[in-house]
């Protein structure tokens, strides 16, 4: 996969994209990822690219010259990726998004900054998202959790793809507890099925911790646990 980047702050991605599993995907050849300086595509000889919004009110608007120039120079590299722009009037992303992200040849994503943008640019792009209901200063931060989100679920990044299907959300449900050793810590003991070698009945207890965690801290999602159990 490719992900290209437009952004007015490209050194705030140097230690997403060098340390961790995106590091590691890139290594691979699994993502290669390009961060590009929407400052570098402004006709502005000073770099300006926002501007008092028309009609009054607070703030500076992103201009759309630069970031329809930039995009456009960057679609011509990439053809096939989708565009994505960050937005917090985007739909909220959640990891069924993340799995069709990550079956996309390339991404392409604006991260917004100042007061707003200039409606011409969201015209340009197949995708808005949100990574919730606050405001934050730019699209620097939810375009990181996307990166993220969608690397780690692209073939052989984790290594062992398998791991990815029990993890919190991937079946609907939150992910049971998971313990390591000692199997006694000041009182505290692992379950004793765990340490049973019966993978029959680890796999129902498994399967009962999530339901129970899930009714506990989400039970907005209990009704994707009732169409799993039909």
């Amino acid at each position: 996969m490719r992900i290209d980047l437009l952004t007015l702050f490209p050194r705030m991605f140097a230690s997403v994209t060098s340390e961790s599993i995106i590091k590691r995907a890139q290594a691979f050849g699994k993502v290669s990822i390009h961060i590009h300086d929407i400052r570098d595509y402004t006709d502005d000889k000073h770099r300006k690219v926002d501007d008092r919004p028309f009609g009054g009110g607070p703030g500076m608007v992103l201009k759309c010259q630069p970031v329809l120039d930039a995009l456009k120079k960057v679609k011509a590299l990439s053809r096939r990726s989708r565009v994505i722009l960050m937005t917090p009037q985007g739909k909220c992303f959640n990891q069924d998004m993340a799995k069709s992200f990550s079956k996309e040849k390339g991404l392409i994503m604006i991260a917004g900054h100042y007061e707003g943008m200039d409606e011409r640019i969201r015209a340009s792009v197949d995708e808005q998202i949100s990574i919730g209901d606050y405001i934050l200063t730019g699209g620097e931060l939810p375009a990181m959790v996307l990166i993220d989100a969608v690397v780690r679920l692209l073939p052989g990044v984790l290594g062992d793809d398998e791991s990815v299907l029990s993890e919190s959300f991937s079946a609907g449900m939150l992910e049971y507890p998971h313990y390591t050793r000692p199997a006694e810590y000041e009182g505290q003991k692992v379950p004793d099925v765990l340490i049973s070698g019966n993978h029959n009945s680890i796999k129902e207890w498994r399967r009962s911790e999530s339901i129970k965690r899930t009714l506990a801290l989400r039970p907005d999602l209990i009704d994707d646990i009732r169409q799993l159990d039909r």
